[in-house]
């Protein structure tokens, strides 16, 4: 079959559209900041490059003459909904609780094993492919084998990469005197992947393309230049769950194309395009309801098949550069020496100490790309790997972890400019409300709703498996801080009168879930646990089950502030606001142990693990508000203590959040320190090591294995080393507060910052040059006051809806 008729409409406007773009469009501006770049194909996963459009992604490998593209689509869930919650659990909450305040922490531990624990299988112990609560998996593989002539021999002058300033892949190289370009993006406005492979010598291009994926898959042909593969996930319960679909058509400018036995077969094209779609009939709170997955792959693969490849490439790159081009960071760069080297050597020479400010630039835009890729408006929120996974059982079931991970996930999306790309964790947790009601009914007799550990599409609240991890039910506070925080840094009163029931469910609960302690009097949480840490009690017994770990109290303590002033900024509920503000003063407080460091348990416990990965207790220093050098210096100090005592080692997100944490003490050369150990390189070696972090060579993290959220705390712990802030308190006795370069290191003694948002509606841009602020602009909607401090200097401003305000090194107002 000759194909030149399919493809001719993306030949025609392909030229036109390619000069009609600036140069910076499809080249990246600043070669060290936006482009991560390899000199050879990729071997594993984590070499790969990633794209992604929130809902469908792929990883480039690259390969010259067998090349692997994994896809993944973000409603790729097996299992379903289950009821995990144990009838009757509440029957023992007396007991255990009777337990707990005689110290019997050990014997309590072992009823909530037996009888507080969720039903069933659980997660599967993070093994839950074919279990009810099920695994995000792959979608499948695209492969493409180039039988050319001379498809076999050497190549020079390759390069593949992955290009942050317009969200495109590309391979170029040169092999038996012809140059071959690929160019691979994932379309949000036509959601598809799109592929273009280009020789610059006719007839050059052969290959053969196959869908597969490890398992439940069928492929067949569709029509004369397409391959449609469909199956359905395990429910878990031996029956048929999630059906998808994806589809590949192949248009070729030249050349002929036939299907044989399943194999797409092009032959002597000179510039050929692949369109990918996919779908998935999944029913969950967000994402595409579709209810047929085989005509919603179909239907956008002839409608992404119908556009010119030049129409598919800018209206990518326009509605991605919406989103990327709100911030640019500079650091001052690097020699062209370093820039030019491929990323990975990069990494290697930053971890011998060779300063490369520029690296860090690209990490932090890796990381808003990532967040661009893997979460959009009304689709399912980045889960444990994002979006990509090359697994059917993905690590930890690639769900949503609530005591920290997820909620890490999110972290730049408000500071970083990104605010919309919050939205699918926003109807994630408004999803959790009616079975988390049913769980907190079940297990402690409460109002309310409550969300334990991990969660998955199918609405899972119940407590995990294992006392020693699954009881934590703080993480519906946790995910409240979120919408909150949200509204700090917007003002939308509307979001708020969304949000405000949401966060009045989850305070019902704690109010109910409370109890008394004896020796203080205080209210505690009881059950409680600092996520996933094990103490030592006086008679050298280990237990995680305890009484009002400092990490519930500091949430709570929280979550009743937020509610209560939600509740008083729309007028509504003036009974409960008293309540939790009565009941918030009697939460027991985050304390300094006798050692001089902050106390992870009601009681001064020995630790198992002293250099335990979770930090959980110092959430009131970040992304906590509770603990700040100037307010609270005595607890400051002791964060300070803690930190040095849990060493500066870590798993990857360990690693982040250590980061942000000195970020907040205002230490910058320490938070240096972190970053740099976070970037170092995860070798073959160091990814074999448990909780040993660092970075791959594509620049995800490494837990390992590959875990996401330890890009995107990385790069807000970068933002919160050049801007912090803080809103102003309920009673409007003083503004919000904008801290400018709070922990700003010497290793980036000069640079500047544009887009970064600040809590109270405001937009910040700065210079700095020799460690020193140079000049700052603050942009605001609203006309929210605020001061604006630099070390010991402060101006406060006010102003008018949609004026900036430029101020000079000394903080002075400057007309323009």
């Amino acid at each position: 079959m000759n194909v030149r008729a399919n493809f001719s409409a993306h030949c025609k406007l392909a030229l036109v559209w390619a000069m009609a773009l600036a140069p910076g469009l499809l080249h990246a501006t600043a070669p060290g900041e936006d482009m991560a770049w390899f000199d050879a194909p990729a071997e594993r996963f984590t070499e790969s490059s990633p794209i992604g459009n929130g809902r469908l992604g792929a990883m480039i490998f690259g390969g010259v003459t067998d090349e692997r593209i994994v896809l993944n689509e973000s409603g790729m869930w097996s299992g379903s909904k289950q009821d995990a919650d144990r009838q009757g659990a509440s029957a023992a909450l007396p007991e255990i609780r009777r337990l707990l305040l005689a110290g019997q922490n050990a014997e309590a531990e072992k009823l909530v094993n037996a009888s507080f624990t969720s039903a069933g299988k659980g997660s599967g112990n993070g093994v839950g492919s074919k279990v009810p609560y099920g695994c995000y998996q792959v979608l499948g593989n695209l492969h493409l084998k180039f039988v050319q002539d001379g498809a076999g021999a050497p190549t020079t002058n390759y390069r593949r990469e992955l290009d942050l300033s317009n969200a495109v892949s590309r391979i170029t190289y040169e092999q038996n005197g012809v140059h071959f370009t690929r160019e691979a993006f994932a379309s949000a406005p036509d959601q598809a992947i799109v592929i273009r492979l280009r020789a610059d010598k006719p007839g050059r291009i052969s290959l053969d393309a196959t869908l597969d994926r490890p398992e439940r898959a069928t492929t067949a042909p569709e029509g004369a230049n397409a391959l449609l593969m469909t199956g359905a996930l395990s429910d878990g319960k031996g029956g048929e769950g999630v059906h998808f679909a994806a589809g590949v058509r192949v248009l070729a400018q030249s050349g002929s194309l036939k299907i044989d036995h399943g194999i797409l077969q092009l032959r002597g094209a000179s510039d050929a395009i692949l369109i990918i779609t996919a779908a998935t009939d999944i029913h969950t709170f967000a994402g595409r309801n579709t209810v047929d997955a085989k005509k919603a792959a179909l239907a956008d693969l002839a409608s992404a098949g119908a556009k010119s490849y030049g129409a598919l490439l800018a209206t990518h790159i326009a509605d991605y550069q919406k989103y990327y081009n709100r911030v640019d960071l500079d650091l001052g760069g690097a020699s062209p020496d370093e820039t030019a080297k491929p990323t990975p050597q990069r990494l290697a020479m930053l971890a011998k100490g060779i300063p490369d400010p520029a690296l860090t630039v690209l990490y932090f835009n890796f990381g808003r790309y990532l967040l661009i890729s893997s979460s959009r408006p009304d689709g399912l929120p980045a889960n444990l790997q994002g979006l990509w996974a090359e697994e059917v059982q993905t690590p930890w079931n690639g769900d949503w972890h609530l005591n920290i991970n997820v909620e890490m996930n999110y972290w730049p999306a408000e500071v970083c400019n990104l605010p919309e790309l919050h939205q699918p964790l926003f109807a994630l947790i408004a999803s959790l409300q009616e079975p988390g009601a049913k769980t907190a009914r079940e297990y402690y007799n409460a109002r309310g709703w409550v969300a334990h550990v991990i969660t998955n599409p199918w609405g899972f609240t119940s407590p995990g498996e294992s006392a020693s991890w699954g009881a934590t039910s703080s993480g519906s506070a946790w995910l409240c801080e979120h919408l909150w925080d949200h509204y700090l840094f917007t003002g939308d009163r509307q979001f708020l009168a969304w949000t405000y029931p949401i966060m009045k469910g989850s305070a019902l609960f704690y109010l109910d879930m409370l109890i008394e302690e004896p020796k203080h009097h205080w209210l505690v949480t009881a059950p409680s646990n600092s996520p996933e840490n094990t103490f030592i009690m006086a008679d050298g017994t280990k237990a995680h089950i305890c009484l009002g770990s400092t990490a519930d109290m500091q949430l709570v303590r929280y979550l009743f502030s937020a509610c209560a002033e939600a509740a008083h900024i729309l007028g509504v509920d003036p009974d409960l606001q008293t309540e939790l503000t009565a009941k918030r003063a009697q939460l027991a407080p985050t304390r300094i142990g006798s050692d001089g460091r902050v106390m992870e348990w009601l009681e001064e416990y020995g630790e198992a693990d002293p250099h335990h990965r979770h930090v959980a207790h110092l959430w009131g220093l970040y992304p906590g508000n509770e603990i700040t050098p100037d307010a609270t210096p005595g607890l400051a100090a002791a964060a300070r203590k803690t930190l040095d005592a849990r060493g500066d080692a870590g798993t990857g997100w360990g690693l982040a959040f250590k980061t942000a944490l000195w970020a907040r003490l205002g230490d910058g050369n320490r938070a240096y320190t972190l970053l740099r150990e976070h970037l170092k390189p995860a070798t073959l070696e160091t990814a074999t090591q448990q909780w040993s972090g660092g970075t791959y060579p594509n620049l995800f993290d490494a837990h390992p294995p590959f875990q996401i959220d330890g890009d995107f705390g990385g790069t807000a712990a970068i933002a919160e080393m050049l801007l912090q802030s803080r809103a102003a308190p309920p009673d409007q006795s003083k503004p919000a507060e904008i801290l400018l370069l709070p922990a700003l290191p010497d290793a980036w003694p000069e640079g500047s910052l544009r887009g970064l948002r600040a809590r109270g509606d405001f937009e910040v841009a700065l210079n700095w040059k020799d460690g020193h602020l140079i000049s700052a602009s603050i942009h605001s909607d609203s006309d929210n006051p605020v001061r604006v401090s630099y070390h010991d200097q402060a101006a406060n401003l006010v102003f008018k809806p949609g004026q900036t305000i430029h101020l000079d090194a000394q903080l002075h107002s400057v007309k323009q």
